[in-house]
């Protein structure tokens, strides 16, 4: 079967990493499966630019100066919603033409309209494969504490100055709608708790929305190191505490709840490994524990030794669909530990396969970290836990089989 994967980027972000290992894993259970981005950062010949860089550029700016105009021309939370208004033409282009189905994942920032969405969905059994919030409500990614959704937005908190009961936020909920309604996508919502809010909103209570984990390379890692800690420049004699996201200091992530906790924490036998890039390169500089920072890893090798070596992954999001590092720990044998605040709950079976803590309860996270450096959870039914859920193989074929 011929299989188009469009997602904004193969390199940047969660949902990149994610949609490119499910194009991977299609093919490796014998589909013609190839992906389309408007930013390319890997050297896969199976990737296809979708558009020109300077296309891309157009209808980016485009997007966006609709959403400055109609939050009242404030640059605060400019980058947190998306309108569906402009794209680059999918629906024409050669590999979407020749397909026999079509998975949307993050489309957003000017990659394809909801026209060109309907498109496509008119044309070719699609699936949309939802990474964070967006599908479901009227314009931000993500609600946060936020339920407008729920009965079809407006009065959006991201409109500064210009919310009404019938904003730009409003008006992109009723097109999703008639979207929605009038064609047979079929939703695939990566997590419990994203198919629970999808459920509950005014945009998507009618849609058929399936549950499939994202796929993960479970063999790439390992449990036993294959590196000594000199030869990858970490400390031989200290437990490890590992934290990583595509951006650290995305608010998002909760690193300040990160720092009040490691700060707290009364023992000096372990230090903190960081990765991930940072806009802010301070965010940092008030951990009072023994740290250090790796930047951005495009080294898959020292990531895969980095959580083998970890014996504890931490992650403080403020919420998550599905976060992949607590799936990379288990699959490493490292126990994983965050707020139970989004799709954490899929992975983590609390107090067997890491533990969960009730947002943001600091003390109970920072007694859970220092008990897990102590008495970590099984190793074996760490990696056990995420082989069956998980693995890429398993994941390709329930697409292949939602398609068929």
């Amino acid at each position: 079967m011929r299989i188009v994967l469009i997602n904004h980027s193969d390199t940047k972000g969660g949902a990149s990493v994610v949609a490119y290992r499910l194009m991977k894993a299609l093919r490796a259970i014998g589909h013609d499966a190839k992906m389309l981005v408007l930013y390319k950062g890997g050297n896969d010949p199976n990737v296809v630019l979708a558009a020109s860089p300077g296309r891309a550029k157009v209808v980016f700016a485009a997007e966006h100066a609709r959403i400055f105009c109609a939050n009242g021309f404030n640059r605060n939370d400019l980058f947190k919603v998306s309108v569906g208004a402009g794209g680059v033409g999918l629906q024409h282009h050669p590999l979407v033409k020749e397909a026999d189905a079509v998975i949307l994942n993050w489309i957003n920032q000017g990659m394809m309209s909801l026209r060109e969405i309907e498109a496509v969905a008119s044309a070719k059994p699609t699936i949309w494969t939802m990474h964070d919030m967006w599908n479901l409500t009227g314009i931000c990614h993500h609600a946060g504490g936020c339920e407008k959704y729920v009965s079809g937005c407006g009065n959006c908190h991201f409109l500064h100055g210009r919310a009404s009961e019938n904003d730009l936020s409003c008006r992109i909920a009723r097109q999703k709608r008639l979207l929605y309604d009038n064609l047979p996508i079929r939703f695939v919502a990566v997590s419990r708790w994203l198919a629970s809010r999808a459920q509950s909103s005014q945009l998507m209570m009618n849609c058929n929305i399936s549950v499939i984990p994202n796929a993960f390379p479970i063999d790439d890692f390992y449990i036993k190191p294959k590196k000594s800690r000199a030869d990858i420049g970490l400390p031989e004699w200290k437990k490890l505490v590992l934290m990583g996201a595509a951006r650290l200091d995305d608010p998002i992530k909760g690193l300040p709840y990160a720092i009040d906790i490691l700060n707290g924490l009364n023992r000096n036998d372990f230090e903190v490994v960081f990765f991930g890039n940072q806009r802010d390169k301070n965010s940092l500089t008030s951990l009072r524990v023994p740290y250090r920072w790796l930047g951005t890893l495009n080294d898959a090798d020292t990531l895969h030794e980095l959580y083998a070596h970890a014996s504890v992954v931490i992650s403080t999001s403020l919420y998550e669909t599905l976060p992949g590092t607590l799936v990379e720990a288990q699959a490493s044998g490292s126990t994983p530990i965050a707020f139970d605040s989004g799709g954490q709950s899929d992975i983590i079976d609390n107090g067997t396969t890491g533990f969960l803590i009730e947002p943001y309860n600091i003390d109970d996270f920072r007694r859970a970290l220092n008990n897990a450096l102590d008495s970590p959870c099984s190793e074996d039914v760490l990696r056990a836990s995420v082989v069956d859920k998980f693995s890429s193989t398993t994941i390709a074929q329930r697409y292949v089989d939602l398609i068929s």
